[in-house]
């Protein structure tokens, strides 16, 4: 059975930092492209990351140079580093497959947010 947990998130004020872990059971996790996104309040979901079986990654310009995105394949983990951390980063974060036709069930999602 698939199964996405995310987790992680928190209160953080701006220029803070939180590190983001999404297990992924039920699927070959070493031979998937792994992705973050996130979804703000009124807003779209938006894909803010993503990494591939080799660990080459691939930031939204929103969050390059602060978000850190890795994977642990034997932990079947994906993690997110976050760094200088803005009140726009505010919103529900998610993890999912970013190149699949058919996305994986969702996951209830870790919330993050930013506010002093």
């Amino acid at each position: 059975q698939v199964q996405i947990v995310e987790s992680g998130g928190g209160l953080v004020q701006p220029g803070g930092s939180l590190r983001l872990s999404c297990v992924v059971s039920g699927v070959i996790f070493s031979a998937r492209v792994m992705g973050w996104y996130r979804q703000a309040p009124g807003k779209q979901r938006e894909l803010v990351a993503r990494i591939t079986i080799v660990s080459g990654t691939i930031y939204a310009d929103s969050v390059k140079g602060r978000f850190t995105i890795s994977r642990d394949n034997a932990k079947e983990t994906v993690y997110l580093q976050m760094n200088s951390l803005k009140v726009e980063d505010t919103a529900v974060y998610y993890c999912n497959l970013p190149l699949a036709t058919i996305p994986l069930p969702w996951g209830q999602g870790t919330q993050v947010t930013v506010s002093s």
